[in-house]
């Protein structure tokens, strides 16, 4: 089984066992695709290690790092070896040795990476290995794992404190190379979730992994989803997932709690659920937070709890 490369707000590494639980019985990986519109860190899906299928990103910078695991995992993890300390002078054989692009002081490495890291917002050449590499360092050694981009698409965290940070995550990219390639050529999309229409067949199990609504008017779960996910972006999922269960496709969505009566009173079954979440720019709001996972799935025909992972069949 493969575990994330990347931090993500949301990861689901905690709640495998909840989301494996409402898998379908009927549900058999050697014969029906598993399709994941809203990749973010893979938690579930790098876990699963699905013969068939897609997974499905609005981030481009995201989506390219993806393919560059799948396609060049060696030369991705050299890319990254090569990388400085972040916390070293900046290298003067690079750009932005001295200043960024609006002219204030870059005094480390990582300020240096992430720079050159925002060629493509600021529509300049870029290198796709080079920004994937520059994408994972940038994550392991910026503040607390969070992705975060300003209003002209910059990524904008700032440096994290870290004592020992490992930005090469070797084995990582190793695994989760293979599982890529395994889903088969063309399974890496960028654009909307709702590609999943034209994709999924009836059998098929679709794992929706939203930006969460937010749990009161000033929280913001989606702040690392460009272009935001609002609450008609919300219902409008919902309109697919209906869709999609008309057509015998099986599907599990997770969401914040706010989200529990929409659900319940689309026909969906709901369970409240509990999670730990980390990452967050606001360290008071770092904690437990209120989940809930939805199916179509009845509790009758649902796997269970007997075994957590169906790659295992």
């Amino acid at each position: 089984m493969a575990t994330p490369i990347l931090k993500w707000a949301g990861g689901k590494r905690q709640l495998l066992d909840e989301l494996y639980a409402r898998f379908p019985a009927a549900y058999d990986p050697r014969e029906h695709a598993y399709h994941e519109p809203f990749l973010g860190s893979g938690a579930l899906c790098f876990d699963h290690e699905p013969s068939r299928g897609t997974v499905n990103d609005r981030n481009p910078r995201l989506v390219n790092f993806y393919r560059q695991v799948r396609d060049r995992p060696e030369e991705l993890i050299e890319r990254c070896r090569a990388f400085p300390d972040p916390n070293d002078d900046p290298d003067p054989a690079l750009e932005f040795a001295e200043e960024d692009r609006k002219g204030r002081s870059i005094d480390a490495a990582y300020y240096q990476q992430r720079a050159l890291f925002n060629r493509r917002p600021n529509d300049e050449p870029f290198d796709a290995l080079a920004e994937a590499a520059r994408l994972l360092y940038l994550n392991r050694t910026g503040f607390n794992g969070l992705y975060r981009e300003n209003a002209d698409g910059e990524f904008n965290v700032p440096i994290g404190r870290y004592a020992d940070p490992d930005w090469v995550r070797a084995e990582q990219v190793r695994r989760v190379s293979r599982v890529l390639r395994g889903l088969g050529e063309g399974a890496i999309h960028h654009g909307e979730y709702d590609y999943v229409r034209e994709s999924a067949a009836p059998g098929d199990l679709v794992y929706f992994d939203p930006p969460y609504e937010p749990m009161s008017p000033t929280a913001d779960f989606a702040e690392y989803s460009a272009g935001g996910f609002d609450r008609e972006d919300q219902l409008a999922l919902l309109a697919v997932v209906r869709e999609l269960a008309e057509r015998d496709v099986h599907v599990i969505l997770s969401n914040s709690g706010v989200m529990y009566d929409p659900y319940l009173e689309a026909g969906l079954f709901v369970d409240r659920v509990g999670a730990t979440r980390a990452i967050n720019s606001d360290p008071d709001a770092r904690g437990e937070v209120n989940e809930v996972i939805a199916t179509t799935v009845p509790s009758d025909a649902r796997r269970g709890r007997d075994q957590r992972s169906l790659s295992e069949w």
